[in-house]
């Protein structure tokens, strides 16, 4: 990918969050009035023709705005997102919604699974090495304007149903940190070029393992998304260490 000027990163992060935020393509007027950049509308469209040609945008139709690409919200996660910390009340909240199940590891998985599908508003899944699936969240994806597409829910509620793509998909972790991230046609799906899916994997003591994460559109608010699905890796670990 192309190095970007700061001017560039500016009007691309711009671009990534009003996107995140409204699920509709992005023009150079909307950029102009609703945040102080500092440059003209055509000096933005001549950013954004260059941010095209360089693979971080997209133009869906011929007369609309631009929208990211996979490799503008990689791009994005990795460089340019400011994290939401997690306060002490929303820790202390997700701790006390699967406190009562750390005795039994499959109730544990039950109500970590939906208590991230609770927080993040997406569709929250997990799968164990030893072969056991647990999701939650299935309304949430049903509020989501990429999904009032049917072809696309259908594949996603599918996918649930066959384990092993499932178990694929937890495979694919890219680099060496705690998050990973697929987008798009990393996914392997026909219909999910518009959807995403942030996901870690976890220890839940000697004998146990798996991987817990979130399936939604590409557009996942990140920032809270990644370290909520991280929250949720540790606090498994936490609880099951005794298992």
């Amino acid at each position: 990918m192309a190095e970007l000027t700061e001017r560039q990163t500016r009007i691309l992060k711009t671009i990534i969050e009003e996107y995140m935020e409204t699920a509709e393509p992005v023009g150079s007027q909307t950029i102009e009035k609703k945040y102080e950049l500092g440059v003209s509308p055509a000096t933005i469209r001549n950013e954004m023709v260059r941010l095209t040609k360089a693979g971080y945008l997209k133009q869906p139709h011929a007369s609309a705005g631009r929208i990211p690409t996979k490799e503008a919200f990689k791009f994005y996660v990795s460089q340019l997102m400011e994290e939401k910390k997690l306060s002490v009340a929303e820790e202390v909240a997700a701790k006390e919604k699967i406190w009562d199940a750390r005795f039994d590891f499959n109730q544990l998985m039950r109500e970590a699974t939906r208590a991230l599908a609770e927080q993040t508003r997406a569709l929250a899944v997990a799968a164990t090495k030893e072969g056991d699936v647990y999701h939650a969240g299935y309304a949430n994806i049903l509020e989501i304007p990429e999904f009032y597409d049917i072809d696309i829910t259908k594949t996603i509620l599918s996918m649930l149903d066959e384990i092993q793509p499932l178990f694929a998909l937890f495979e694919k972790s890219f680099g060496e940190g705690p998050i990973h991230l697929l987008l798009g046609d990393e996914l392997g799906y026909e219909f999910l070029e518009p959807c995403g899916m942030v996901f870690t994997h976890f220890e839940a003591g000697p004998k146990r393992s798996g991987s817990l994460g979130v399936i939604g559109p590409s557009r996942l608010y990140y920032p809270r998304i990644i370290p909520m699905v991280r929250y949720f890796g540790g606090l498994i670990e936490e609880l099951a260490k005794g298992f």
